[in-house]
């Protein structure tokens, strides 16, 4: 009887559990690997014959190799056939057209399988390395992840983010911030593409959704849906409103959010480098919910076009420039809070007095 070859050195089954233990990749897929990877060599020993199958030992590593040949009367191809003379007799018998596992001597290529079959072990676990890593992300795209600060390349930023290093682009950057090396940092995923080259993980700290993700992660009624984000709108480092409504009557959506004495969105704020943060009431009612937007400025009133998706706004004269804001802000997160385009007047342009 023929013994078995081992592929690869005796310490093969330790080092693969080590690799599953610290890298999740499962020893299973790396024994396939090595599988295929003794098939591969065997088969071009024996001129790619696609007879040969491999039996491999997964608790020892240790292989056998053989060749599946067809009983004939008369050999014409000894890769492929065996003459019915030269197989051992078994209960039963052969017959001529069955086919015979024959076990195929390794010894003369075992050392090219055994480098072999390693060379395919550490193409495996980069290759499942980059799809476990795309897996991660992916299942975080549109969420949020923490990075750290490696270095700055020109305008754009290297950030580890653990699996994967990603660069954060300057369109990405709020302008003004600066961060340190090592520095840890809220990051939104925007999308996570699968290259040559393994995941690539598109970041930003500019999306509007960095807002919402930070809501959720420091207030619980929003993390648990009692309080629904609605719309948010934001000029990246300088303001941004949201509107909120609660699922529960007993729970104030704004009040939930501000947390007490202002703690939550104090965090939010403090994320964001200072970044301001209205908070305002969701309704239904286009009026209503412009007015809303609107704040801190009062309102007189609002007549909606919802067909034309436009608002003419009337305000106190002395609550114009806070109305508009500075560089027409307040107007234009408003505007876009909402979804209608605004006309703000004050009460003497619109009564004429």
């Amino acid at each position: 009887m023929k013994s078995e070859r081992k592929a690869d050195e005796p310490t093969l089954i330790a080092t693969l559990g080590e690799i599953e233990k610290t890298k999740g990749i499962s020893k299973d897929i790396l024994m396939d690997a090595i599988e295929e990877s003794l098939l591969f060599a065997c088969k071009n020993e024996y001129g790619k014959a696609d007879n040969i199958r491999v039996q491999l030992n997964r608790d020892t590593a240790a292989f056998k190799v053989f060749a599946d040949k067809v009983v004939v009367e008369e050999v014409e191809d000894p890769v492929t056939e065996i003459s019915i003379n030269d197989i051992k007799v078994k209960e039963g018998g052969y017959q001529l057209g069955d086919t015979v596992p024959v076990e195929i001597e390794t010894k003369n290529f075992g050392r090219i399988v055994a480098q072999k079959a390693k060379q395919t072990v550490v193409q495996k676990i980069r290759e499942e390395e980059r799809r476990s890593s795309y897996n991660y992300f992916k299942e975080r795209e549109k969420l949020l992840v923490t990075g750290i600060v490696q270095r700055y390349n020109g305008r754009n930023i290297s950030i580890d983010l653990g699996k994967v290093d990603a660069v954060l682009t300057e369109a990405e950057q709020v302008p003004g911030e600066y961060f340190a090396p090592t520095e840890m940092i809220k990051l939104y995923v925007v999308e996570v593409k699968m290259t040559s080259k393994g995941p690539r993980v598109t970041i930003s700290r500019t999306h509007k959704d960095l807002v919402k993700r930070l809501f959720e992660m420091e207030v619980s009624e929003v993390a648990d849906g009692t309080v629904e984000i609605m719309s948010i709108s934001r000029e990246p480092g300088s303001r941004s409103k949201i509107a909120v409504r609660s699922n529960d009557p007993n729970v104030d959506p704004v009040g939930a959010c501000v947390g007490r004495n202002g703690e939550r969105v104090n965090a939010v704020v403090e994320e964001l480098r200072g970044e301001k943060i209205d908070i305002i009431k969701w309704s239904d009612d286009p009026a209503v919910l412009i007015e809303n937007a609107l704040s801190p400025a009062r309102v007189v009133s609002v007549d909606v076009d919802e067909e034309e998706k436009t608002a003419s706004i009337i305000v106190p004269d002395y609550q114009l420039s806070l109305a508009i804001g500075k560089d027409g802000q307040n107007a234009r997160l408003a505007a876009r809070l909402t979804g209608y385009k605004i006309d703000i007047r004050s009460e003497s342009q619109a009564y004429g007095y």
